[in-house]
């Protein structure tokens, strides 16, 4: 008696292959940042609604004041991002002056009547309307990413020189960076800091220069802690956590407590206690506290799972790309995303002192969500034009180009 061994369904195909022969796809990249980015900005849209809801409720009497200002935002921003999203890289490297220019204008315009002071630091710009107020040092980061790469990418061929490889770029990312901290503004300052470095990074610098860089980073920082006792304080109060629970200590204490009291699933959407008072800033640099209270370690482990397959797709992207330009946005941006994010994390759990960024796509803040998004924009761009991502597209096209013709003929 023969036994014939049946032909394996493809149905049957292990996950571990089905992954593979979806990575493998030619626009694998631009799906994976598109789907991990979509469902970033709807759990950020759902969480800024519920953390939120009470303090807009005592302050402006609307729950739905900051909502619907985040809807706003996030409408033009994926607007943006799908325009920029479209555009080849020679059309995007002639922004880059443009970007860097716009950059430093809005910057200065800090410290004009327009300039609006907000917890201490003047790093607002309002044109007559609270809903046209912008913050120019979110915008002043995809600025340098795009010029820097620009720059960098006109002189491929002689980047083993120094001062070929620091000049202009360097000069140009110090003004960006000094005139954020003189906004007084050091967490914003530190993330454009660490894109300095990783764009050099991208580009090949020796560890010799990238090292007195970072010495000389660390030293700027420690200097603006020293020269700012408020800055002084949250340093001391992160290394005396049982100090001032009242003051300075009050907000990470109140941070840790909403995680805490998430347990595995979290108290519920909408539920949470730490909003109602306790923690300040609930929708802004602490909407991770929030997110764990209400949707627990897995609600907290999923959203970190979003941000790794979105700094991952960047990584791969910035990989499979053929030309500098594309590789230094790529890998820009998602140093960028990725260390604030990690910087925002690190704050709530307690790991490093409060600094103060947001946590990027989920926290409220319509200059950082637009900024945020058009990087993105820029990312799917390089997605794109990875090569095999170009080809599919041109087949996509010749496909489609016969058939639109004869609809237009009929």
């Amino acid at each position: 008696m023969t036994v014939r061994t049946l032909p394996t369904s493809g149905s049957t195909r292990r996950p571990s292959s089905l992954l593979r022969a979806g990575l493998a796809a030619p626009m694998a990249s631009y799906y994976l940042v598109l789907g991990s980015v979509g469902l970033l900005v709807i759990l950020g849209s759902l969480m800024v609604l519920s953390s939120s809801s009470v303090y807009a409720l005592v302050n402006t009497g609307d729950s739905f004041y900051f909502f619907k200002r985040q809807v706003i935002f996030l409408i033009v921003g994926v607007l943006g991002a799908w325009i920029l999203s479209r555009r080849d890289p020679g059309q995007l490297r002639k922004l880059g002056w443009i970007a860097f220019f716009g950059a430093v204008a809005l910057l200065v315009l800090t410290h004009s009547p327009l300039g609006v002071e907000i917890q201490g630091n003047r790093n607002w710009v309002e044109f007559g309307h609270p809903m046209l107020r912008l913050q120019p040092s979110e915008f002043a980061k995809v600025a340098m990413v795009l010029w820097g790469a620009d720059v960098l990418a006109r002189k491929e061929k002689r980047l083993d020189q120094p001062v070929q490889l620091l000049v202009p770029f360097l000069p140009g990312a110090a003004l960006l960076t000094g005139l954020v901290v003189l906004q007084r503004d050091l967490g914003t300052a530190v993330v454009m800091g660490v894109i300095t470095v990783g764009v050099l990074w991208l580009v090949g610098a020796n560890w010799r220069v990238l090292g007195v860089l970072a010495l000389a980073s660390l030293a700027a920082v420690a200097a603006g802690v020293a020269a700012s006792p408020n800055r002084i304080g949250r340093f001391v109060a992160f290394l005396n956590p049982g100090d001032d629970l009242l003051g300075t200590n009050m907000q990470p204490t109140m941070g840790l407590y909403a995680l805490a009291s998430g347990g595995w699933f979290g108290v519920g959407l909408g539920a949470s206690r730490q909003k109602w008072g306790s923690l300040r800033e609930a929708h802004t640099d602490y909407i991770f506290a929030v997110i764990g209270e209400e949707l627990g370690l897995v609600g907290a482990v999923i959203t970190l799972l979003l941000f790794l397959v979105l700094g991952y797709a960047g990584l791969r992207i910035a990989l499979r790309s053929d030309t500098l330009f594309n590789r230094v946005v790529a890998g820009g941006v998602t140093v960028w995303l990725m260390f604030q994010m990690t910087l925002n994390v690190a704050v709530v759990l307690r790991l490093i002192p409060v600094v103060g960024v947001p946590l990027p796509l989920v926290s409220y803040g319509g200059s950082a969500l637009l900024a945020n998004l058009l990087a993105i924009g820029l990312l799917l761009a390089c997605a794109r034009d990875e090569p095999e991502a170009r080809k599919a597209i041109k087949r996509r096209r010749a496909r489609s180009g016969p058939r639109m013709t004869a609809v237009i003929g009929r």
